[in-house]
């Protein structure tokens, strides 16, 4: 069994013990339930804002997978954080009895029939939020119909933007509005506490630099062949995984390379890679940035979060496996990003954008308006709640 699969089952094992031992019956509970860690990102503005604004309730977030449940563990803006228990109608019907949710949250499609139904045979006001919907999805398929039924239950649905509404309303769903997606407010969010990580700007040095965040092997042999760092160019690659045979291979590649973890306080020293061996720190890293790579795109699941890098006004890169990603393709269409398939034309683009100042400062501004014109999905979802009295102060 592997390291995940143990995960899952022990995160289970004491879960009704732990659930009727924490939440009160006076507790006053708004549920909302993730997947895993992108989705917790989507999830975060709109628990901070409803936090702010009803901090009355109680908001307990639950999570399908590890490696969700272990993003949480420093996230103190929700009181409880906890593994769903497995979709079954007696397991439904016990938590829902057991935490009693005024209001319920699901955040994208992470469906289970068993918790819907319940929730909807309860009225208790229920929503999906940050969804996009596609014809290769099973919803639209002729074998379809039990993914349908469950999008029935909900009161409404947030999509991210008009195409999967008309998808939703082809199969007679009319109660959905397009919200956008609330990770446009997180990343905005973050770029907005911005502080220092230290030791960077001492690596830095005055240097140009690309930012590789979240990548995996192929990102890395792309990034590897198209430039040889130095001469005022210079690295910070943070790995999608960091465990210690990941670094010493990422070190091995680069071979001019240090890791963050042997940075001296005031010392630049004389490498041209700084390899990120830590994790949590790369949404700020991508403030120092010249240029940003986001890695997943040679990935059978596809690239990961760009935003990130775009709220920086960075123009970004990425690997071609990005078509199922709305953000990726709006980003490449308005010059904030470029998808490359191989180190020449990686090379290639990076060169024209560092040669042409003007150029790079375009690319730079569309990352800017891009993250500017999407904002506002969590106060779209948060005026809802407020318009149909969904909870009260």
């Amino acid at each position: 069994m592997n390291t995940k699969a143990k995960q899952w089952l022990a995160g289970r094992k004491n879960i009704w013990r732990e659930l009727e031992d924490k939440v009160s019956k006076s507790d006053r509970i708004i549920w909302i339930h993730t997947s895993s860690a992108g989705e917790f990102e989507q999830a975060k503005p709109l628990i901070e804002a409803l936090k702010r604004i009803y901090p009355l309730y109680k908001i307990l977030v639950s999570f399908f997978s590890p490696s969700g449940f272990n993003s949480s563990k420093n996230y103190t803006a929700a009181d409880y954080i906890i593994y769903l228990p497995i979709d079954t109608r007696n397991n439904s019907k016990r938590f829902i009895e057991t935490i009693n949710p005024q209001l319920v949250i699901f955040i994208k499609y992470d469906l289970w029939y068993h918790y819907l139904k319940t929730i909807k045979g309860k009225k208790i006001p229920l929503l999906l939020v940050s969804s996009v919907f596609r014809k290769e999805q099973a919803f639209f398929k002729w074998y379809g119909g039990f993914y349908r039924r469950m999008l029935a239950f909900f009161n409404m649905i947030f999509v991210q933007d008009e195409l999967s509404g008309h998808q939703l309303k082809a199969l007679g769903i009319n109660d959905w509005i397009v919200s956008g997606d609330t990770r446009f407010d997180r990343v905005t969010e973050i770029a907005a506490r911005f502080s220092e990580i230290p030791f960077i700007k001492e690596f830095i040095d005055n240097a140009k630099v690309l930012v590789a965040g979240s990548t995996w092997l192929e990102d890395e042999k792309l990034i590897n062949e198209g430039y040889s760092f130095g001469n005022g160019f210079k690295l910070i690659i943070a790995p999608h995984e960091v465990h210690k045979e990941r670094v010493s291979q990422i070190k091995t590649r680069f071979g001019n390379a240090t890791l963050y973890s042997e940075l001296k306080e005031g010392i630049a020293p004389d490498k041209n890679v700084l390899i990120i061996d830590n994790v949590g720190m790369l949404s700020k890293l991508y403030k120092y940035a010249t240029i940003a790579y986001v890695g997943g795109g040679f990935t059978r699941d596809g690239i990961h979060n760009i935003l990130e890098a775009a709220v920086f006004s960075k123009p970004v890169f990425f690997g071609p496996n990005y078509k199922k990603y709305r953000e990726a393709s709006e980003l490449i269409k308005q010059g904030g990003a470029f998808s490359v398939a191989t180190s020449s034309e990686f090379k290639k683009i990076i060169d024209g954008l560092l040669i042409d100042d003007q150029s790079y400062k375009e690319a730079c501004q569309a990352s800017f308006d891009y993250i500017k014109q999407n904002k506002g999905a969590t106060q779209k979802i948060i005026d809802y709640i407020q318009e149909k009295r969904l909870l009260t102060n």
